[in-house]
């Protein structure tokens, strides 16, 4: 190791603008600047920490809303820190996109980087900036740190030598990397690294993984241990690596920037991909290293589907439900997305939901304990069967301002109908939906506009044909002895009434039982007159109680619909 002199003037030469003790840019200025937080014993501080790379996923919420959860829950904070240290990547509008995005699901956080109404980008929080692209000197700051403590030293690999020594460790079937006897620039003399420098060679920091181990208080040992929130004990080789921690242009990487935050921001647990696993071995080699504690990780699994009966990772490429976009283009209500998560991220919440049907979600005490450690099967059909649920224990009107606020934005003609009769709609969505059997088939917006378009003249159309054992002449005798009796005021019973004795005139079983007894002696039975009494007035032959459409629609309406298929049936040739 070089002697603490030639430490010290190596830290001079690479970070020679950074300050020294007791001002900005001395470790010791960031732990005063952020100290431990004041919070409840066992609160929990999450975060997500997104790249501003562009597209939006279900990965996103389902991480974000654990980690909110979490929060919440423990009387701890969640927050936003944007992991944009690496520039070539970064899409303009990422960030206001992703705010949006969770935004619009339900899920929020307690500090870091928001959204304005007004669209803009603002920070909030003693523990800021929260881009790190932001926090450039406090990188560096801790970096000089590993380099005064002989931990880290300039690389002067160029692109090619790095090719040629993986294409070589390939040739000899080794792990590929700089490690051991590749690292050649860790032990050339204080001098030449010097004289390198200052000849301005471009050169990256990198640990020296040999010296942090030897330094680490259970140094010898060849295994590490963590015990993962949600795994359990999780045991590792020690990192061997001499991993960049920063590039050439001064930035950090992403594991050294956020062993940095997560120790200042006071991080306690972090909720993440098992595909960060791999990378363990490097995060607690750097939290050793800075004498950090490590906050508790809980590395959530992949979200799989099912395709031609094999589980498989969902893909940007293969599956549009990937995307947050697709469920907000089809109008999934964002508590009926969170009450699905909430079946995948715990194992009990089902039994839980059992046991308090009309309990919010927020009272189920969410355990990383309970999360699943293999791929979770992300299915559609059981989110729109959970999505049929939470939508019919929720109001009508709190429906129907989902579903206005939808097509505001994906459907501009539906908008148009709907918007100017706000107690109409509330009717609609809400027929069906009360007594012993309430309807539960409405699942997204989407659905239950095409559901509902029929009320709408300017939508309304016969799309289904009679029934196969009704004529054109019966269905036209059918509607007019219907209009002839029609009474709007009728009460159910009456209407009913009224559809039996025109069926049974028109030989039609009364009762469905009594054409399934003797099938020779009737056309058909009751259910096949109000079919075609259905069809002409909402156009198909499956709908809600065709009772209380008819009084959402008026007396008028339904003569008119019911006259215009009658003038469809005169006009068609004869049968």
């Amino acid at each position: 190791m070089l002697s603490i002199d030639d430490r010290t003037v190596m830290a001079e030469l690479l970070f020679p603008h950074i300050g020294t003790s007791e001002s900005e840019g001395d470790t010791d200025y960031y732990e005063k600047k952020y100290p431990p937080r004041e919070l409840p014993v066992g609160a929990a501080v999450t975060r997500l920490g997104p790249s501003p790379t562009g597209f939006i996923h279900l990965g996103n919420l389902y991480t974000a809303f654990m980690n909110e959860k979490l929060a919440n829950e423990t009387g701890g904070v969640c927050y936003l820190r944007i992991e944009d240290t690496d520039s070539k990547r970064e899409v303009e509008g990422a960030v206001e996109s992703l705010i949006a995005s969770l935004s619009h699901f339900g899920v929020g956080f307690d500090e870091g980087v928001a959204l304005t109404d007004a669209g803009d980008i603002v920070e909030s929080g003693a523990y800021g900036p929260y881009y790190q692209s932001e926090r450039v000197i406090i990188y560096q700051t801790y970096a000089r740190k590993l380099v005064l403590n002989g931990l880290a030293y300039p690389c002067f690999f160029t692109e090619s030598e790095i090719n040629a020594l993986r294409e070589e460790q390939e040739g000899r079937r080794e792990t590929p990397g700089v490690y051991g006897t590749y690292a050649k620039y860790r032990d050339i003399s204080p001098e030449e690294a010097q004289s390198r420098v200052k000849r301005g060679e471009r050169y990256v920091l990198r640990v020296d993984a040999d010296a942090m181990a030897a330094s680490a208080p259970d140094a010898g040992d060849a295994q590490a241990e963590i015990i993962d929130g949600i795994r359990g004990k999780l045991s590792f080789p020690r990192n061997i690596m001499d991993v960049v921690v920063l590039k050439s242009d001064g930035v950090p990487t992403y594991h050294f920037a956020h062993v940095i935050d997560d120790h200042l921001m006071r991080t306690t647990h972090v909720i993440r991909g098992e595909e960060w696993i791999s990378s363990l071995p490097i995060h607690a080699a750097l939290f050793g290293a800075l004498g950090f504690e490590p906050p508790i990780y809980c590395h959530s699994t992949v979200l799989m589907k099912r395709d031609d009966g094999k589980k498989r990772k969902l893909s940007k490429r293969k599956d549009p439900e990937l995307s947050l976009e697709y469920y907000r283009s089809e109008g999934y209500h964002p508590k009926a997305i969170l009450e699905y998560l909430l079946t995948i991220i715990n194992s009990n919440f089902e039994e839980w939901r059992a046991a308090h049907p009309e309990a919010p979600i927020d009272n189920f005490e969410m355990t990383p304990e309970k999360m699943g450690v293999s791929g979770i099967l992300f299915d559609l059909d059981k989110l729109r069967d959970v999505s049929k649920e939470v939508l019919a224990r929720m109001p009508a009107g709190e429906i129907a301002d989902f579903v206005l606020k939808w097509s505001a934005m994906y459907d501009h003609r539906a908008h148009e109908a709907m918007v100017g009769d706000k107690q109409r709609l509330d009717a609609i969505i809400d027929i069906g939906r009360t007594g012993e059997k309430p309807r539960k088939d409405l699942a997204y917006a989407k659905q239950i506009w095409d559901f509902i378009s029929y009320f709408y003249d300017e939508f309304y159309e016969v799309t289904d044909p009679w029934p196969d054992n009704v004529s054109d002449e019966d269905a036209r005798n059918i509607l007019t002895a219907y209009t002839d009796g029609y009474d709007h005021t009728d009460d159910r019973n009456e209407w009913f009434g009224k559809i039996r004795d025109i069926a049974t005139s028109l030989g039609y079983a009364a009762k469905p039982k009594d054409f399934k007894k003797e099938p020779d002696k009737y056309k058909g039975h009751v259910g096949d007159v109000s079919a075609v009494i259905r069809i002409s007035v909402v156009g198909r032959a499956m709908s809600p109680d065709l009772y209380e459409i008819q009084q959402i629609l008026g007396e008028d309406k339904t003569r008119s619909r019911i006259q215009r298929c009658l003038s469809s049936i005169a006009s068609s040739p004869a049968t």
